[in-house]
């Protein structure tokens, strides 16, 4: 990942830039607003450290002109000012966080990491697949093999909690807690009857089942 660092102080904008390239970062330096714009036009990065007592320009008035810009990219003010109405005004003005000078390196490192991980959320599948069964979670559709399941609402349900947790074996009230948010009475036998549903429709005669009964433990959806 490479990180932007805007500092005018040469000594401050050489530790840091060391100190984040040994923290695994690829690292830009800019001693003024001027150079900080010229590259933020030529690279996108993860993420910015910028001061504010610039030579050319205020710090406030850079942030500013990034975010009208596009930049998207979170900044991290670093900044000898000290005042709570210096923070405010920066994260007010478009900054992602505000430290002050002097600094430990290591808590630097460990906001950047926290930026950047919000800035960059990761993921999630919209797509379960264990074996030969397959749940698209948007369309909420499910399908053994080449044959759709049709599924009520509470059975999809179900299925996708089952294939969460493929080869671990989930009990009764763990089913009642986690599908339904409700807790499990002893003498109900609600999840047996939906489980037996279920399973009609997801191993049919001559399929290899999917879903197994541990008697007295709960229920497992077999992964191989």
């Amino acid at each position: 990942m490479r990180l932007l660092v805007i500092e005018d102080d040469s000594a401050i904008r050489g530790f840091l830039a060391r100190s984040l390239q040994e923290a695994g970062y690829v690292v830009d330096a800019a001693a003024s607003a001027q150079e900080a714009e010229a590259l933020v036009m030529q690279q996108e990065y993860a993420a910015i450290v910028l001061d504010l007592g610039l030579p050319d320009r205020d710090g406030f008035d850079v942030m500013t002109s990034l975010r009208q810009q596009g930049v998207s990219a979170p900044m991290l003010i670093l900044s000898a000012r000290r005042s709570v109405d210096d923070r405010v005004r920066g994260l007010e003005q478009g900054g992602d966080d505000y430290m002050t000078k002097p600094f430990a390196v290591a808590e630097l490192a460990a906001r950047l990491r926290n930026l950047i991980r919000r800035n960059n959320p990761p993921v999630l599948s919209t797509q379960l697949r264990v074996l030969d069964l397959e749940i698209d979670l948007l369309r909420r559709e499910a399908k053994r093999g080449q044959r759709a399941l049709r599924l009520t609402s509470q059975e999809f349900s179900l299925l996708e909690y089952l294939c969460r947790n493929a080869g671990r074996v989930v009990t009764r009230s763990m089913i009642m807690e986690q599908v339904w948010k409700m807790r499990a009475l002893p003498d109900t036998n609600v999840v047996d009857v939906h489980i037996y549903r279920l399973r009609s429709k997801v191993d049919e005669e001559g399929e290899r089942p999917l879903i197994r009964t541990l008697r007295g433990v709960g229920y497992v959806l077999k992964d191989r």
